[in-house]
C-alpha cells in the first residue's frame, strides 16, 4: 500500500526550497499555539522538546532527541497566536494559525530548508511529527516522534523519493 503524503515540495517566492503541510484542528488557535509554543506540549510532537523566548531574536533550546545533540535556535518572527518562525539548524520553521470561520483553527508548517536534498527527509519526519500533533489534538498519545526511523518513515520516506522530491541527506541516528 502506497503511503498517503501530505506534504508539498515548493520553491519560495525567493527561491529558497520549502516542504509544506497543512493541518485542520477543532480547537481555537489559542490552544493550537500551545501545542507549538508550550515545551512540555512540544514534547510530544516535534522531533526536539522546544522551549521559546518569545520574542524576535530570542532563543529556542532543542532538547530530548536521542539522535541530535543539544541545539539552539533563535525566534526569527512572532505574533501569538498567529504566526511564530524560528531557526532550527540550517532550516527555518513557519507556522502560520488561521481561524476558521466554522470554527476551528488552520496549521500550516513550513520547513524552509537549508538543503534541497534534505526534503524528502524532512517531508518524511514531519509525517510522523505531525500524526503525532494530530493525535495530541483529539486527546490521545502516540509513541514517537522520538522513537527513530521506523517502518513507517521508511515508507513514507520512500513515497517522498518516488514522487520525485530532492533526497540524499544523511538522517540522524541511520547515517
Amino acid at each position: 500500500m502506497a503511503a498517503d503524503l501530505t506534504g508539498t515540495y515548493l520553491t519560495l517566492d525567493d527561491g529558497r526550497p520549502a516542504v509544506r503541510f497543512t493541518r485542520t484542528y477543532d480547537h481555537p488557535a489559542e490552544r493550537v499555539w500551545r501545542f507549538l509554543t508550550d515545551p512540555d506540549e512540544n514534547a510530544h510532537w516535534f522531533p526536539s522538546r522546544a522551549e521559546f523566548d518569545l520574542r524576535p531574536g530570542g532563543a529556542v533550546a532543542f532538547s530530548g532527541d536521542p539522535h541530535m545533540p543539544l541545539s539552539t535556535g533563535r525566534v526569527l518572527a512572532v505574533d501569538p497566536p498567529q504566526h511564530l518562525s524560528f531557526s532550527w539548524g540550517e532550516d527555518e520553521l513557519r507556522f502560520d494559525l488561521t481561524e476558521l470561520p466554522a470554527g476551528g483553527t488552520r496549521l500550516t508548517l513550513t520547513d524552509v530548508l537549508g538543503a534541497p536534498d534534505s526534503a524528502a527527509r524532512n517531508g518524511a519526519g514531519w509525517e510522523v511529527c505531525l500524526a503525532a500533533l494530530d493525535a495530541a489534538a483529539r486527546g490521545e498519545r502516540l509513541e514517537g516522534p522520538h522513537a527513530g526511523p521506523t517502518a513507517e518513515w521508511k515508507e513514507l520516506y520512500s513515497a517522498y523519493i518516488d514522487a520525485g522530491v530532492p533526497s540524499g541527506a544523511p538522517v540522524p541516528g541511520v547515517d
